[in-house]
């Protein structure tokens, strides 16, 4: 099969950069994209993994800077967070 993509100049070279970083081809960049979105079932993959083990590896691929921006009172104040009612302090 052949694609063909209308895309701005800024993002192809946006697109070019990312698979230069990666030592790829815009082509081989992307048909492993591809693939990697086409054959994951993240469900299966993760069946029967102790959850601990799937949240550590989620934890590691996350920026340094996107870490530090999280709140540290995200789990005792989800409902705060997600959908926007007052803290509770009990």
């Amino acid at each position: 099969m052949t694609l063909t993509l209308d895309i701005s100049p800024d993002k192809e070279a946006t697109l070019k950069a990312q698979a230069q970083a990666l030592g790829l081809t815009v082509e081989q960049w992307l048909l492993r994209l591809v693939d990697q979105s086409a054959g994951s079932n993240t469900v299966a993959q993760d069946e029967g993994r102790p959850i601990s083990e799937v949240m550590r590896e989620i934890w590691a691929e996350m920026p340094a800077d996107v870490r530090a921006k999280l709140p540290r009172d995200g789990a005792s104040q989800i409902d705060h967070y997600v959908y926007g009612l007052p803290k509770r302090y009990s």
